[in-house]
């Protein structure tokens, strides 16, 4: 009597993909929890999206470490293949989320986001609001922050223009990238009604030059900033508040906007400010070295930009 074959064994992963696998999930799970713990005021006070990804990511961690406790039964090659592809994409995947931590705010924002008899200070999970406190006398402002920085990091400037009767809106980016909000600026300004200017930090202020550009904005403000294309027919007002310090919108790529702009654009240049000094949120790669101190530098930030909306009023 012949025996029945037995079966084959199971076929198990290999090592290398096992471990690596398990490796990982476990930086899908540890990554988020320090990128959350050492930026936690920038992601929790953030657009909402990207607290939303950390905690995804972590929580798909974990249940991958627990489904690849033991290894699993092999593929053939296509699947091999599918689950390498799975492996480089988690890995950038990862990486493009400790890239996207953001610059949490520093003081003096942070004490400019308390209320008082002067500012009314309102925030939701998509904008930061502030209302004077006597009630708007001049122009509005709706602000898009620079890449990947806390929208709080404006405060302490931004507070100042509306103690001056302006009221202030910063749109919370989602990722903290201004293309990601693209368009935001005219509903805001068709809600709140009357006279309101655009604005934006680096990244932001070019977003706000489309927008304002695009919806016929009464007026725009760039922060260390240029528009991405030509907007020399714009008919509202514009102000170019820049640093000649500035390492990341250096001075040569301001005075190199000037053929995009009106000829009619203010150009103001803070003499020792750097890119950083337009909001508190510490040293940024790439800057140049501030010449200034942060009050000084912020005082004439926040005169030029009043120069801009004061006229519009």
């Amino acid at each position: 009597m012949t025996s029945a074959a037995a079966p084959d064994a199971p076929r198990t992963s290999p090592a290398w993909e096992a471990w690596t696998i398990r490796v990982l999930a476990g930086l899908a799970v540890v990554v988020p929890a320090i990128l959350a713990a050492t930026s936690w005021g920038g992601v929790v006070h953030g657009h909402p999206t990207y607290a939303v990804l950390l905690a995804v990511t972590a929580v798909l961690g974990a249940l991958t470490l627990w489904r690849w406790r033991r290894a699993r039964r092999a593929g053939g090659a296509v699947l091999l293949l599918a689950r390498v592809a799975g492996i480089l994409a988690t890995l950038a995947w990862i990486a493009l989320l400790a890239w996207l931590r953001p610059f949490s705010a520093t003081e003096p924002a942070l004490a400019a986001m308390a209320s008082d008899g002067t500012v009314t200070v309102t925030e939701t999970a998509t904008r930061i609001e502030m209302e004077p406190a006597a009630g708007a006398t001049g122009a509005g402002l709706v602000f898009y922050p620079g890449a990947r920085v806390d929208p709080r990091a404006y405060a302490a400037h931004l507070r100042e223009v509306a103690e001056a009767g302006h009221p202030v809106v910063i749109v919370k980016e989602p990722l903290g990238i201004a293309f990601l909000t693209v368009g935001a600026s005219g509903p805001i300004a068709d809600e709140r009604g009357g006279v309101w200017a655009v604005g934006g930090h680096s990244l932001g202020g070019t977003v706000a030059a489309l927008d304002a550009d695009a919806d016929g904005a009464d007026g725009l403000l760039l922060w260390a900033s240029y528009p991405a294309g030509d907007m020399s027919g714009f008919a509202g007002a514009v102000a170019s508040v820049s640093g000649s310090n500035d390492g990341l919108a250096t001075p040569s790529d301001i005075e190199d906007s000037a053929a995009d702009l009106p000829a009619s654009a203010v150009f103001t240049q803070v003499e020792g400010a750097v890119h950083a000094q337009f909001g508190s949120y510490g040293a940024q790669p790439g800057d140049g070295e501030p010449a200034l101190g942060d009050d000084q530098a912020r005082e004439a930030i926040v005169a030029a930009s009043l120069a801009l909306l004061d006229a519009l009023s």
